[in-house]
């Protein structure tokens, strides 16, 4: 392995360390903004998201995603050219090791089924989200990620996605596949599986220091999700890293003057919030364009978003944690600004209408942004209405009122007996009713 390549590797390794960590800020990102009834809850989606998408990943998707495509079109690389990730343990000369890439590949798929379940906090069964998850990673995200992620190789001996190379539409590191996606399949789960009994009195946040240490490891992650998705340790990396500083500062900024404006004043979950928006919005532009585009593209996100948000109470659309209005708008306005800010200096060297560019990239960016909508959100509504009518998604009314911390998994997310250590260990239906009464007990503080 020549200095070049030992370089990039090392990077790559580093950059899937960060993204990794993004997991957890993610658990505790929507654990925060939850009920306490709900803490475990959440964070156990996100967990098991991660667990049933990896196994897939490992079995069929990276050859879904990644392998030579099936027919001229570019829709599914062939399932079968690295069954069980078979051909991954040898890397071929000058290029990256396959098995870092597939590693880092696997968490951008678990995230953006794990995004998801923000939109449907509260109320669906744990057993039927894992099933949702699987069959919504193999059905919409692996066929998705060949569309944007899979480019042609070089020698022209294997053909990648339509989005990517016939299309040629831009997408750093995943506003479609993986923001809109996730938002879109947010909105079509949350219409067949309804709103929450108690909306639209949403229960307030239980733990907004949570939120915000989520969104601070969010932050930390999404520098090795944007800059690992250039694959190397170079200049294009090193644009996207500081493009997507930007505009995450930007976004902060602009959500929080908005909610001054709006509300009169400005909150640390507008904070956070306008954080996520940003660099939702910079992901699939952070290699498109200037340091100044970037901020004007977490500005626009950060406001936008923040009043888009608000529009589910008018809707009567219970998007629980704001996955349709942060992921699905900011996904949106960051891969149509490419069309708009896009500069040929930037690494991917593309024009857009305020560089000279006309409608060209605009267009492009359009017909991708279309395409994602259009197939992610037919798909998810049959899926989930398929297993809705044959088992059920919903957990029911008294679980939901209990809370699944309790009702699903039989624990809660605090233990609030100081006087614990000093008695004797209660027995475990004793343990639990207390729990109940203390969890109880705690969220009625909360809420006077």
């Amino acid at each position: 392995m020549n200095q070049a390549v030992a370089a990039d590797t090392a990077w790559m390794l580093a950059a899937f360390a960060a993204v990794s960590l993004m997991v957890a800020g993610l658990a505790l990102f929507y654990g925060g903004m939850v009920s306490v009834r709900n803490t475990l809850n959440m964070a156990m989606m996100i967990f098991g998201a991660l667990a049933v998408v990896g196994v897939l990943w490992i079995v069929v998707g990276y050859s879904a995603a990644f392998g030579n495509s099936l027919g001229r079109l570019g829709l599914l690389g062939d399932p079968f050219e690295y069954f069980g990730s078979s051909g991954l343990l040898t890397a071929p000369a000058g290029a990256l090791p396959p098995a870092v890439v597939s590693a880092f590949q696997l968490l951008f798929a678990a995230i953006t089924v794990a995004l998801i379940a923000g939109a449907v906090a509260d109320r669906m069964k744990f057993g039927s989200w894992l099933v949702f998850a699987g069959l919504w990673a193999v059905l919409v995200y692996f066929p998705v990620a060949h569309w944007v992620f899979a480019f042609d190789s070089k020698d022209g001996a294997v053909t990648g996605g339509w989005i990517a190379n016939k299309l040629k539409a831009i997408d750093f590191a995943g506003g479609t596949a993986v923001h809109i996606n996730a938002g879109i399949a947010g909105l079509a789960l949350v219409l067949v599986l309804g709103n929450r009994q108690i909306f639209p009195n949403a229960p307030r946040p239980h733990s907004l220091p949570l939120t915000m240490l989520g969104a601070g490891m969010l932050f930390f992650g999404w520098f090795g999700f944007n800059g690992g998705s250039a694959l190397s340790a170079g200049n294009s990396a090193s644009v996207a890293v500081l493009n997507t500083l930007a505009a995450s500062c930007a976004g902060i900024c602009a959500w929080l003057a908005v909610e001054k404006v709006r509300e009169g004043r400005a909150t640390s979950l507008g904070a956070g919030s306008g954080l996520i928006a940003a660099l939702v919005g910079i992901t699939p532009a952070c290699g498109a364009v200037s340091p100044l585009g970037a901020l004007v593209v977490g500005a626009i996100c950060g406001a936008v978003c923040c009043l888009t948000v608000s529009l589910k109470y008018r809707l009567k659309l219970d998007d629980s944690l704001d996955v349709v209005g942060i992921h699905l708008v900011g996904g949106i306005l960051g891969t149509l600004l490419i069309g708009l800010l896009g500069d040929p200096a930037a690494p991917n060297a593309v024009a857009g209408l305020f560089y000279g560019g006309g409608l060209n990239q605009l267009w492009r960016q359009a017909v991708a942004v279309l395409a994602v909508l259009a197939y992610s959100f037919v798909v998810t509504w049959i899926i989930a209405k398929v297993m809705h009518m044959v088992r059920g998604i919903r957990i029911d009314r008294d679980s939901e009122s209990e809370g699944l911390d309790v009702a699903v998994h039989g624990e809660t997310a605090y233990v609030l007996d100081t006087f614990a250590t000093a008695t004797a260990p209660a027995q475990p239906a004793d343990a639990v009713g207390a729990a109940e009464s203390l969890t109880a007990a705690a969220e009625s503080a909360s809420r006077n």
